[in-house]
């Protein structure tokens, strides 16, 4: 159902007032002028896929003939293997894999028929990663495609570091675009982060306080349990709410920063109201910074060198966070056997703060 309305591409063809049409998705980033891909003939097409071209970039010449003929395709009920645009359009050029390369021709003129485009034209970001560096041997390195999961398409301020080319869409947003839209709610919520830590550091309440001139409850062990599921769930939304706040198509270099304050101040809270040692908390939270210095490092030699790299991180940071959730859970326990989390008996060191 995802790609019902990529069918609209169709309606490209009824552009006939135009002599050609550059058809492209919206997960193109171009590298250089294109404009020779108007010299091509009545469709081309890359083929990305050994067998089955790629519909995220095309050339087409409008035509009502073929655009009414393409709807009574669909009305019969053309065979079409993934239900979207590309596997309708394969199975009505099926024979574009015998066309010829295209070359546009020197004095500009534009050419009949249909054509194979070079992979340079839909390079695809997985080709990238690899190496990390383009080796593309037939045509120009013009425009790269990111095929991708729909979570990890590269205008998501997320997709870098995890994806490196996600900066380079970002950095081609901010040259012709820019974030208008999206500065002053991420400033709002900076400033609302800063404020929760600066509330956080001035008072912090203590259980004793909160539950002062009540009995002791008998089953401790409930307690107990009720106390690590409250503290895992609010620990875990310490760390995804600011996650999905944030502006989706913000650049990077600016959703990072920001959600790694927010999940620090919701944290800040969490330590507060259960009194945990702020490192066993926050170790997920370095996790990040860590993960992020890891994938985004520069210099790596290939990208099998940068996986290796990522999995190495990840098999030694793993047992650090897994001891720190047992050891704030364990902590627990110790607090309700302590003097400052017995119920009926008030402390009689208690600080008093101005939150209390």
């Amino acid at each position: 159902m995802r790609f019902k309305l990529t069918l609209n591409k169709l309606y490209a063809w009824s552009l006939v007032s135009y002599e050609r049409v550059v058809m492209l998705d919206s997960d193109n980033i171009f590298l250089q002028n294109t404009d020779e891909l108007f010299q091509c003939g009545q469709f081309c097409a890359v083929f990305i896929n050994p067998c089955i071209f790629h519909t995220g970039l095309f050339v087409l010449q409008p035509s009502m003939n073929v655009f009414k003929n393409m709807l009574h395709e669909l009305s019969v009920g053309r065979e079409n293997p993934d239900g979207a645009d590309q596997g309708f359009l394969a199975s009505y050029f099926p024979d574009l894999l015998d066309q010829p390369m295209f070359h546009p021709p020197a004095n500009g003129t534009k050419l009949q028929g249909t054509y194979r485009l070079p992979l340079g034209y839909q390079m695809d970001a997985s080709y990238y990663y690899l190496k990390l560096r383009w080796s593309i041997p037939c045509g120009p390195n013009s425009v790269i495609t990111f095929p991708s999961a729909p979570w990890f398409k590269p205008w998501y301020w997320w997709s870098w570091p995890v994806l490196p080319l996600g900066l380079s869409w970002h950095e081609q947003r901010r040259e012709n675009l820019g974030y208008s839209s999206e500065i002053p709610v991420v400033l709002i919520q900076a400033v609302l982060y800063i404020g929760v830590i600066a509330v956080t550091r001035l008072a912090r309440p203590t259980l004793n306080k909160m539950c002062y001139n009540r009995r002791m409850e008998k089953n401790t062990m409930f307690l107990l349990s009720v106390l690590r599921v409250v503290a895992a769930w609010s620990i875990l939304a310490a760390y995804t709410i600011p996650f999905f706040i944030i502006p989706r198509t913000v650049h990077p270099l600016l959703g990072w920063p920001l959600y790694l304050l927010g999940s620090f101040a919701l944290s800040s809270i969490v330590i507060n109201i259960f009194l945990f040692h702020p490192i066993t908390v926050l170790t997920t939270w370095f996790g990040f910074i860590g993960a992020l210095l890891v994938m985004a490092f520069p210099w790596y030699l290939n990208g099998f060198v940068r996986a290796l790299a990522v999995f190495a991180y990840a098999f030694c940071c793993a047992p650090l966070i897994w001891a720190s959730l047992v050891k704030t859970m364990s902590s627990l326990q110790v607090l309700i056997e302590r003097d400052a989390f017995r119920l009926g008996e008030p402390s009689q060191n208690a600080e008093f703060t101005k939150l209390y």
